[in-house]
């Protein structure tokens, strides 16, 4: 077989001579290669497979036989050719490590790739070498290839956000009950439900999970032609009577695609959209992860993580068990923003007809918070799925606010009555019990010292500092958050 993608005597054809021969000897897959080992975050997961280099790699040879499809369908090239092509179409075929280092001749990996991917079809069928990215370009086939890359990771991203809402949901039920203090500015506040708090997440979840949808569902194919106009495709088209935006609609659909309503190439808001939604749904995780960070703590020790085997301990002390699910949930999220100032930063700087720069630097911020949010996911649904909500701690630390913790309902029931005849002055009363009850007074005592007992009896005075009494809306809340998910809690 006369191929040569892969093989040493292929990269010193297509490789510039002027490299050194040690530096062209010396780029190996393994020393290349990005496995994650800094980036535990997403590293070994899901999307850390469907967004490798090999998965881009794949993504581009599927738009571009895809499109000799299209082509083939409309009668613009022999029929046969797709079927030729495909067993080039394979990217365990390739040198990736080598093709990226070939990339800086043209500054993208499309140019290098198209010179493997034509040998090795003329080694397997030498006349159909010629029809291979009829009409199209660099940046037709890499943005196509990267939202076909995203749409593909964005399925497990999706399935394992509707695990969460499906956990929480649970959570949020079960624990519909459970009376909590909430806080505010890192202090006890107001009675609540742990019930709340965990609906208060899959509203955020939820939320970020259904714009992540849409945007999954308007993916587009960029398909402009080497400067946007489809001239080279109109020419061909011409040929045999058909539209050139039929085509393209045809390929979109293939690739499973949305059809825009024009190409694209410096219009980057499909990307920046697509960033957006990712770092909205890291955003949401990392709200979760902030709290059971914060919860988990011993000296409050209200949730903790599912154990397993091997995770969460320390190389130093064997006594501890870290939240290490939500230590790597939260530095997604914290990484999430300066990716997506990223690709803000280059659609801005977008320029003339093909952006210089701004392009090529869109591609890896990208792909890192497709990784981030995938591999978040993936840890906040095991997080949520095994959450452990310690009810006796809970309890303890509402009991720790004492009576205080209703003292908003305290004065808008008590305060009128300790008036006088003088506006103000009965707020004033309450706020003087609550600064002695601060300093270590019993605040029941006090407030029966203030108010006549015709006024408020003593069973009244109990249920007026019950905090179960002080809920407001939460159960009401908790059902129309787990309400407005409804599809998504049997997903």
């Amino acid at each position: 077989m006369a191929a040569c993608a892969g093989t040493s005597s292929c990269r010193a054809k297509t490789r510039p001579s002027s490299w050194p021969t040690r530096e062209r000897n010396s780029l190996g897959s393994a020393e290349t290669a990005d496995y994650g080992l800094l980036s535990p975050a997403w590293a070994g997961t899901r999307a850390a497979a469907l967004t490798s280099d090999e998965a881009l790699l794949q993504a581009m040879l599927d738009v571009e036989l895809e499109w000799l499809r299209v082509l083939a369908s409309a009668g613009l090239i022999n029929s046969g050719i797709p079927d030729a092509v495909a067993p080039a179409c394979q990217a365990s075929r390739y040198d990736i490590a080598d093709l990226a280092a070939r990339a800086q001749g043209g500054g993208n990996p499309v140019i290098p790739l198209l010179a493997d991917l034509r040998a090795l079809v003329r080694g397997d069928a030498p006349g159909a070498a010629g029809p291979i990215h009829k009409a199209a370009t660099s940046q037709d086939i890499l943005d196509s290839a990267l939202m076909l890359m995203a749409a593909r990771t964005l399925e497990t991203i999706l399935a394992d956000a509707r695990r969460v809402e499906t956990a929480l949901g649970a959570l949020a039920r079960r624990h519909a009950g459970t009376v909590s203090v909430a806080r505010t500015l890192t202090q006890h506040s107001l009675p609540s439900t742990f019930g709340l708090k965990a609906a208060q997440w899959l509203h955020g979840i939820g939320q970020a999970t259904a714009a992540l949808e849409n945007t999954a569902a308007s993916l587009p194919l960029q398909w402009g032609g080497a400067s946007g106009t489809m001239a080279a495709l109109t020419t061909a088209a011409d040929a045999a009577d058909r539209s050139p935006l039929a085509l393209a609609a045809d390929l979109a659909g293939r690739l499973g695609l949305a059809d825009p309503v024009a190409p694209w190439q410096t219009n980057r808001l499909p990307v920046t959209r697509l960033g957006a939604s990712l770092a909205d749904l890291l955003a949401a995780a990392g709200k979760i992860s902030n709290d059971v960070l914060l919860l988990s703590r011993p000296e409050i020790g209200e949730v903790s993580e599912p154990r397993e085997a091997g995770r969460g301990g320390s190389s130093a002390m064997p006594q501890k068990q870290n939240p290490v699910l939500s230590v790597l949930i939260r530095s997604a999220a914290l990484a999430a923003p300066g990716y997506t100032a990223m690709l803000q930063a280059a659609a801005g700087a977008a320029d003339d007809d093909r952006p210089g720069g701004s392009w090529h630097v869109e591609w890896q911020a990208l792909r890192q918070l497709l990784r981030l949010a995938g591999g978040a996911l993936a840890k906040l649904a095991e997080l949520t799925e095994g959450l452990t909500v310690h009810t006796d701690a809970v309890a303890r630390n509402l009991e720790l606010a004492g009576p205080l913790v209703v003292s908003e309902k305290v004065m808008a029931r008590v305060a009128p009555l300790l008036d006088d005849g003088v506006p103000g002055q009965g707020k004033k009363r309450v706020q003087e019990i609550v600064a002695r009850s601060l300093a270590g007074e019993d605040f029941a005592e006090l407030l029966r010292g203030i108010v006549p007992a015709g006024e408020l009896a003593d069973q009244e005075i109990t249920e007026l500092l019950d905090p179960a009494n002080y809920l407001g809306q939460s159960d009401a809340l908790i059902s129309r958050i787990v309400s407005a998910y409804p599809g998504r809690m049997n997903a």
